[in-house]
């Protein structure tokens, strides 16, 4: 009975779920001191840190949910609001890109994005999966895993690939007199 038990556990306990817990914990934690920070200090720390948590979330397992009503969610408007707030008066007139939405199909005109509300989003999805993973009840955790992994495939992922372009662009931006350009 307790090897079954250890068994089912194993998904939850394994190296990649810890792994992806650390990397989301620290981009929280960042995030929240965020107003501590400069632009440059945000941007240089985004640039590293989202696309580990895009290889993390990747490599998340499939976890087998025993009950799909234990969950729920943490992040409140006014604390989604306040990371939008911070990011986007640290990026200021930099906060807006253009990318091309490949999910759709109907047109391929340039649509409008925030890295402040990419990473306010971000910031969301992650923060509640820890804060449910914290469960002490195993239906709660499967659900954060779960859930943490799905949002990747179908929201999160997307918006770490379009905001690591636009900050790739305003970290590397081509200079007036720069040679190598």
């Amino acid at each position: 009975m307790e090897e079954n038990r250890l068994k089912q556990n194993e998904p939850l306990n394994s190296r990649k779920v810890l792994e992806m817990i650390t990397v989301a914990n620290e981009f929280c934690l960042f995030l929240e001191k965020a107003e501590d920070y400069s632009k440059m200090e945000i941007l240089e720390f985004l640039q590293k840190v989202l696309p580990l948590i895009y290889i993390k979330a990747a490599l998340l397992p499939e976890v087998k949910v025993e009950d799909e009503n234990a969950t729920e969610h943490y992040v409140t408007e006014e604390q989604w609001e306040g990371i939008f707030n911070v990011i986007r008066a640290k990026t200021g007139e930099e906060d807006i890109f253009h990318y091309i939405d490949q999910l759709e199909k109907s047109h391929m005109d340039p649509v409008k994005g925030s890295i402040a509300e990419n990473i306010a989003d971000i910031y969301q999805d992650l923060k509640d999966f820890l804060m449910l993973f914290q469960h002490p009840l195993n239906p709660y955790r499967e659900n954060s895993v779960r859930d943490c992994r799905q949002l990747f495939i179908t929201r999160f992922g997307y918006r770490i690939v379009n905001t690591q372009v636009a900050i790739h662009y305003i970290l590397f931006k081509k200079e007036e007199n720069d040679p190598y350009f």
